[in-house]
Formats: C-alpha cells, sequence, structure tokens
C-alpha cells in the first residue's frame, strides 16, 4: 500500500443523486456533549440533513447503523450549515441551516436510550427567519465584539448583507459594485467583514460602517434623503488579487497573530489584518477546498488543500509536507476529533462520499530475517555491473514514448493501401490541371483486445495530399472486435509533395480512465501523383546513384510504369508529375549506376527516394544482405540555395504585406470615426470627400488581403519545395558519408525541424540555430568554438547569408572526418574528429572556395556549382 495515500478510517456514501457544495459539510459537538468529540454535520442540495458520531470497530470500517445520530429531511435545500451560539439566553451550540429564502436555527439534543440501539437524536427548531432575498452564504461571530453570543449575516445572490441578531433582524446593507456574490468571512480581531468582489480583489468592510452606513431599504429615496439617513457604505481596504477566489478562511490561533487566508483559482494567499500579503503560493493545479489548522511549528500554519485531481497537499506556509491520494474530488474539508482521536481529516464529494481518513502508515509487523555473511564475489558483481550498464544505456538511447512490441498491444491499428488506383477518381475539389486526378483506397482497420471506450481515429498525409474523410468516431469498442473504415487519398495541392507516407492515430480511453494511442504508417503509390511518360533526354539537374550490383532491368522493379511489351523501357523511364514537370530515370548498361534527371531539383526526391527502396526491396526478397547504394557526386548546394532565397523573399514579402495591411486598416478606422462623427452631428456638414477616400481605402485592404493570400499559397508552394529538396540534399549527404541510422536522424531533425512554415518561427533561423550548435559541438574543430554560446531567441534573418555559409561549412566539416553525435562528451567528439583527420581550416579560404574529396566540383559561395557530364 502506498504511503501517500489517504488511510480510509471511516467512510460512507449519502443518499442516492444527491448533490453537496462548500458549505454543506460542518464538524463541531453540537449536542453539548462536553466530551469533546465533535460530530460530522452534513446538508444536502435535495434537504436531507445528516448527523454522524462515527465509532470504527478498526480503521476501514462501513457505517454503522448507530453511526447515524439523525437524518430529516427539511424539503428545501440546504446551502449552508454552522454551528454557534445563535440562541439568546444561552451560550450552548445551536445549529444554523441556510435555504434559499429561509434561515433556520435547531437546537440538537439526545435522549438516553434503555436498550441496544443506542440513543435518540431529535431535532427543534428555534427560531427562523424568512427571507425577501435569495440567499448564496452565511458567516457569524460577536460582530460588534458581544460578549456570550454569535450574530449571523447573510449574502444574497444581489448583493445585500443581512444581518441577524439572533432572533431579531438588525439591518441590511448593498456592497457598493456588485455583480456576483463570493466567498464571504468575519474577522473576529478587527471586527470586519471580508469577501472577494467580482472585480477579484479582496475588500474588508468594518461591521461599525455597515451599522452606521445608509440602510438598504431606502435606495429608492432621494439623494438628500439618503445623506440625512446614514452615511456611504465605504471600503476599508482592498487588495487586487486578479483571480475570482474559492473561498476564505480567517485564522487566529494566537492573540497576537490573525491571518486571513484566500484559496484562488491558481494561487493561494496569506494576507495580514490589514491587506498586506504575509506570502503567497502559485498552484499548479485546480484546487477544490481548503481549510488552515494549527501547525506545531511555532509562528507558520499548515493548510489542507485539495485539488481536482484527487489530491489533497500538506503546506507549512508555503512549503509542502505532504501529498496524499483520495478516492473522490473533494469539495469540503474539515479537521476534527472524533473518538480520542485528534486531527481526523473529513472530506466531502460533491456525490456524497463522506470519508473520514489520517494521513501516514499503519506501523508494520514484518521484520526482515538475518542475511547469512558469504564471501562476495567481485568478479561476479562486475560481470552483473556492466550488463546492468549496457542494459540502461540501450534504454537511454533509444526512449520511445509508444511500445515497440505489437504482441501485446491493447488495441491494434493497421492500414492496407490498395495495389490498383480507384477505377472512379474520388478527388474533390482539387487545384491540380490535370486532365484525370487519380486517387487510392486506404482500408484502415481497428482491432481491440481490451474495452476500448471512446476510441477516435484521425488520418494524416501531407499537404498537399488529401483524403476524402480525415476523421472517425466510434462507440465504445468491445474486447476482440473490430471496426473497419475505407477512404481515398488523392493530389489537392497543385505541387507535388514532399512525403508520399500518411498515419492513421486512433485514441481512446481504457476503463481506468487511462487515454492510450495506437497509430502505424502507410506509404502510397508513386503512381498517385505521376504516371508513365515519353523520357527527355536534356535535363537542368542531373543525379547518379552508384550501387555494388549489376542494374536491374526496370520492368523488373517499377512494373507498375512499364508495359512488358515495352522493351525499349528496360533501361530508360519517364515520370510525368500531375503538376507538369518531367523526371526521367537511366539504368546503366555497363556500370552499375542509376542517373536520375529533371529540369527542377526538388523533383528528382520522391524518384529517387522509390528507386532505393524498391531496390532494397528487390535484394532483399533474394536474401542479397551486402546490397548498399553509395553517391559519390557532387551536392547540389547552389541549386538548394536558390530554392532556400526564393522562399525567404516570400517571407519577406509576407512580413510587407502584413505591415501594409495594417496600415491600411489604421487608415480605414480613422476615416470611419471621421465619417460616423459628421453622421452624429446635429448640423450637417460637407463630407469633403472622406466617403471617396473610404471606398479607395477599402479597395486597397482587399488588393492587399488578396495579395497577401496568393503570396501565402506561393509560400505554401515554395515550403514543400525546399521540402522535397532537403530530402535529397539529407539523402546524397548520407549516402556520400555512408551514415548510421542515428546520424541520418541527426540530420532530419537539423534540416527538417518544423511541419509547418510560419512568420512567427521559419524554417531559416531554426535550421540555422540546429547547424550552429552542430559546428560548435560535435563538429567543432577547437576549444573555442566549443565555448561560444548560442543566442536563445530565434528571429527572422535579414538574409541567408549565414545560414548558406553554414550549411556549406556543415558540409565542408563531414568531408574532413566529422562524425554527427548528440553526446555531451566533448572528448569523445574530439577524437571523433580528429580520427577523420579533421586540420584547421581558414574562414577566408573556406568561404572562396570549397573541395569535398571523391567530387570533381566545388562549392563555392557565390559561384555557379559544375555540372556533372559523365554519361552512365
Amino acid at each position: 500500500m502506498s504511503l501517500f495515500k489517504a488511510r480510509d478510517w471511516w467512510s460512507t456514501i449519502l443518499g442516492e443523486k444527491e448533490e453537496f457544495d462548500q458549505g454543506c459539510l460542518c464538524v463541531a459537538d453540537v449536542d453539548n456533549s462536553g466530551s469533546g468529540q465533535d460530530k460530522i454535520i452534513v446538508g444536502s442540495y435535495m434537504g436531507y440533513l445528516r448527523i454522524f458520531n462515527p465509532h470504527p470497530v478498526k480503521p476501514g470500517d462501513g457505517v454503522q447503523p448507530e453511526d447515524l445520530l439523525l437524518e430529516v429531511q427539511l424539503r428545501e435545500p440546504i446551502l449552508q450549515v454552522e454551528v454557534g451560539k445563535f440562541v439568546s439566553g444561552t451560550e450552548g451550540l445551536h445549529l444554523a441551516v441556510l435555504h434559499c429564502r429561509k434561515l433556520c436555527v435547531y437546537a440538537v439534543s439526545g435522549t438516553l436510550g434503555n436498550v441496544e440501539h443506542g440513543n435518540q437524536y431529535q431535532i427543534k427548531l428555534m427560531y427562523e427567519h424568512n427571507l425577501q432575498r435569495t440567499a448564496c452564504n452565511m458567516t457569524y461571530g460577536p460582530f460588534g465584539g458581544v460578549k456570550g453570543r454569535d450574530l449571523i449575516c447573510i449574502q444574497s445572490m444581489d448583493g445585500m448583507l443581512m444581518l441577524f441578531e439572533q432572533e431579531s433582524y438588525a439591518f441590511g446593507r448593498f456592497l457598493p459594485g456588485f455583480l456576483l456574490p463570493g466567498p464571504l468571512t468575519y474577522s473576529s480581531r478587527t471586527d470586519s467583514f471580508i469577501t472577494v468582489s467580482s472585480c477579484r480583489q479582496v475588500e474588508s468592510y468594518k461591521y461599525q460602517v455597515l451599522a452606521f452606513a445608509t440602510d438598504a431599504d431606502e435606495r429608492q429615496e432621494t439623494e438628500q434623503q439618503k445623506l440625512s439617513s446614514g452615511k456611504r457604505l465605504a471600503v476599508d481596504w482592498v487588495l487586487n488579487i486578479g483571480e475570482q477566489a474559492l473561498d476564505i478562511c480567517v485564522v487566529s490561533f494566537n492573540q497576537a497573530v490573525s491571518s486571513v487566508f484566500v484559496l484562488g483559482e491558481r494561487n493561494f494567499f496569506c494576507l495580514k489584518d490589514n491587506g498586506q500579503i504575509r506570502f503567497m503560493k502559485k498552484l499548479d493545479y485546480s484546487p477544490s477546498c481548503f481549510i488552515p489548522y494549527c501547525s506545531v511549528k511555532e509562528g507558520t500554519i499548515n493548510t489542507l488543500v485539495g485539488n481536482h485531481n484527487k489530491m489533497l497537499n500538506v503546506y507549512q506556509d508555503v512549503t509542502l509536507k505532504w501529498a496524499t491520494q483520495l478516492p473522490h474530488i473533494p469539495v469540503s474539508v474539515k479537521v476534527a476529533n472524533l473518538q480520542d482521536l485528534k486531527g481526523v481529516i473529513v472530506t466531502l464529494s460533491d456525490n456524497g462520499h463522506l470519508q473520514c481518513s489520517y494521513l501516514g502508515t499503519d506501523p508494520s509487523l514484518f521484520q526482515a530475517p538475518r542475511v547469512d555473511s558469504r564471501e562476495i564475489n567481485y568478479e561476479e558483481f562486475d560481470a552483473e555491473m556492466k550488463e546492468l550498464q549496457k542494459i540502461i544505456k540501450e534504454a537511454t538511447k533509444t526512449q520511445d514514448i509508444l511500445p515497440k512490441s505489437e504482441k501485446y498491444r491493447d488495441l491494434i491499428v493497421t492500414a492496407e493501401v490498395s495495389p490498383d488506383l480507384d477505377a472512379e477518381s474520388q478527388a474533390i475539389d482539387s487545384e491540380v490541371k490535370a486532365e484525370a486526378i487519380p486517387s487510392v483506397t486506404v482500408k484502415i482497420t481497428i482491432q481491440s483486445r481490451v474495452i476500448a471506450q471512446k476510441p477516435n481515429l484521425a488520418v494524416c498525409v501531407q499537404a498537399p495530399l488529401a483524403v476524402t474523410c480525415d476523421q472517425f468516431v466510434f462507440d465504445d469498442l468491445e474486447p476482440d472486435s473490430s471496426e473497419t473504415v475505407v477512404l481515398s487519398v488523392f493530389l489537392k495541392g497543385n505541387c507535388s509533395p514532399s512525403e508520399l507516407e500518411g498515419n492513421c492515430m486512433v485514441s481512446y480511453n481504457m476503463p481506468t480512465g487511462i487515454p492510450k494511442v495506437a497509430q502505424c504508417n502507410f506509404r502510397l503509390p508513386l503512381r498517385l501523383i505521376c504516371f508513365p511518360a515519353q523520357p527527355s533526354k536534356a535535363a537542368n539537374h542531373k543525379l547518379t546513384i552508384d550501387t555494388n550490383k549489376p542494374p536491374i532491368s526496370f520492368l523488373t522493379i517499377f512494373p507498375d510504369f512499364v508495359h512488358p511489351s515495352e522493351d525499349d523501357q528496360a533501361n530508360v523511364l519517364g515520370f510525368q508529375f500531375l503538376t507538369g514537370s518531367k523526371t526521367t530515370l537511366l539504368a546503366s548498361k555497363t556500370s552499375q549506376r542509376y542517373r536520375i534527371q529533371s529540369d527542377q531539383l526538388e523533383d528528382l526526391w520522391l524518384i529517387t527516394k522509390e528507386l532505393t527502396l524498391r531496390l532494397e526491396e528487390h535484394f532483399k526478397k533474394q536474401n542479397c544482405k551486402d546490397f548498399a547504394c553509395t553517391f559519390s557526386g557532387s551536392i547540389p548546394l547552389q541549386e538548394y540555395f536558390e530554392l532556400i532565397d526564393r522562399h525567404f523573399e516570400l517571407r519577406l514579402s509576407a512580413e510587407k504585406f502584413q505591415e501594409l495591411l495594417s496600415e491600411r486598416a489604421v487608415q480605414f478606422r480613422a476615416i470611419e470615426r471621421r465619417l460616423l462623427t459628421r453622421f452624429k452631428d446635429k448640423t450637417p456638414a460637407p463630407l469633403q470627400h472622406l466617403d471617396t477616400l473610404l471606398e479607395g481605402t477599402f479597395r486597397e485592404v482587399i488588393a492587399l488581403a488578396d495579395a497577401a493570400e496568393e503570396n501565402q499559397a506561393n509560400m505554401f508552394q515554395a515550403f514543400t519545395k525546399l521540402k522535397s529538396a532537403t530530402h535529397l540534399v539529407i539523402m546524397l549527404i548520407s549516402l556520400w558519408q555512408k551514415l548510421s541510422t542515428d546520424q541520418v536522424a541527426i540530420l532530419e531533425a537539423t534540416f527538417l525541424p518544423l511541419a509547418e512554415d510560419t512568420q512567427e518561427l521559419g524554417w531559416e533561423e531554426t535550421v540555422d540555430a540546429a547547424i550552429s550548435y552542430l559546428l560548435r559541438t560535435c563538429l567543432s574543430k577547437s576549444s573555442k568554438e566549443q565555448a561560444l554560446t548560442l543566442s536563445s531567441q530565434l528571429c527572422m534573418p535579414k538574409d541567408t547569408s549565414r545560414l548558406k555559409k553554414n550549411i556549406t561549412l556543415f558540409c565542408d566539416r563531414l568531408a574532413k572526418g566529422g562524425r554527427l553525435s548528440l553526446s555531451t562528451d566533448l572528448t569523445t567528439q574530439q577524437a571523433a574528429i580528429m580520427a577523420g583527420g579533421c586540420t584547421t581550416i581558414p574562414e577566408s579560404d573556406l568561404e572562396e572556395r570549397m573541395v569535398i574529396p571523391g567530387s570533381t566540383a566545388t562549392f563555392p559561395s557565390h559561384g555557379q556549382i559544375a555540372k556533372q557530364k559523365s554519361q552512365p
């Protein structure tokens, strides 16, 4: 059993479908037994009043019939119960019950029983007050410093304080600036009422000021009559806390110090008598109730704070001393003395779960047996320690949120992509200007092995791809049941996507309330975005991929693009994208090479990726494990930089359009105000062409908005092309340097950190920061670079020169033997760099000319990159 779980001493469930709130719980010796033992008084919104005196035989026992002293239905909802000296002529305790339109005071008494059923208890109505206004809450105390009796103050829903001197009504006062009622309490030390107004500020009103202020019944009189009948109600002090309060409590455990505790929605305040903050505590949860109580340490106060996470936290001033788990969300908490047990925590939930609990744990009677002494085998311990360290290192290296093993998953989601395109296209609202826009069917199956509550399926594909329906909501799934949905994927935007992959994600709840997620990925066919076409001989961009196996006929690896009768296309293949561009794929007849060429750099990516994937699948089926692809050409950085510049120019244009729109909007509103002033003027004046100016400004705003929208669409297309080119550069670098899977993951995290590009956080500044970090850590040349600090704030740069320089330097460091690693061990990083023979490179020489080993091309910073001329 957990140490941080409240120990159930006694508990019960009150009624059926009854509701309770903050004021429905009170603990006191209501029957004046003189034994010092408290009774638990509970009232409900259904009108039931119950009084308990728990006597469990052992901790954790349920309610016994004799524990319930009294249960009576009062027929009206009970808003609050309090115990005090409410009857004149006696200092005995009586029970005050607040209804919506009535205040009743009862005497609780018991008759000694002669049989085993115990004593009999009954309540007697001493007096009642019918209220003219709907009540909200009440407080009590020795108002005005009276001795031996308590007076009652009731706050109505419209902001009136109604004061009762026991059996008689005293007066009523309206709170100034009232909107909604807040918690109310009384401080006997300062003789004042403290509440929290709708202005989110704590306000204190002196009782004497209330007594001599204007009577509430005279509010309809004239101003002169008001001044003659009393003073205006003035506040004693005000403190702005900036949030609504849940409860207020005044604590005075000794005569020297008195504190006002205020529980807000996000903070917990302790105030002095004059409204100054003694201390405050920011809460990282949503509180539901609290109560301060006496601390064993002098000068401090303990506080119990319940929250909506079913937790009860114990604070000593602002220090968290203990946290305990409750079986319910408490709406009211009290500390009572029950059956010679002091400090019992009494909690009540909104549905009637009443529990008496204590903290800590029961003493354990278990005694550990003696361990026989034996010689220590240090070699065995050494081997075990190394094994454990290896397991820990592997676990910290691959930290996954979702479990990898599907064997024991509660819910499995699978996606099956149809091998053929849809006979009738399901594309809707597509922007592609092609004759036919194909679509492909995806069948998604959800299999549940347990009860899955409220399962929701979300299907995501990367824009400009789209699905016919991306959200599905199912009824609760029973064990060993399944659900199947069918949808279609098609190209919606007028540009080629950077990825042909989709993701299915199912979110559901377990019966215990724990939320879980299951997901799977699916791969879309290349035929979805392109179709076979006549190969093109000339192209602006060419790439050559080397392999260690003889070239494979395209009839084998691209059967969906080559017809068996077309033997002439066994070594050359053309791809026509739906967006209009064309890419050609060639296989060498004499060497183990493949060439991909196109007029656009970004169009090379998907064909290159599809080629490598299909080659790997082909050789995997033939049980060939040593197949590998390499790249020995030059990285097309200059063309890549042109795409970066194009994207950055569109970002600058978007920023300019935003500024112009803001200026024209300010101008438009200013003209509107001028026109409105003219129209409201009683003496008409000429408009002086303000209407013409308003119409012209309106047209400018519309034209700017259209231009900004068009620029946004262009920027989305530019970012999609940039992502495709970035994927291509990452693949070429990984093939060129023969990077491992972990190093490729670091490359992808560096160059593709964002799924979407925004003005607040753009691709350029994010990638620049990531590359700068790698250049100063694992790819650093000296300790001086490692000591440099990076800016903690990302902002849009003025140009892309720094980014292009860092990318070029990044490739050069890799060419000189640098190794990508996220390890924080600087010695390991430097050893990895020095092992590759990285020597110091002058920055000026680097900017002028950079040569990558194995390449005939150079990397000038501002020159034209050489084109590859070798034929496959």
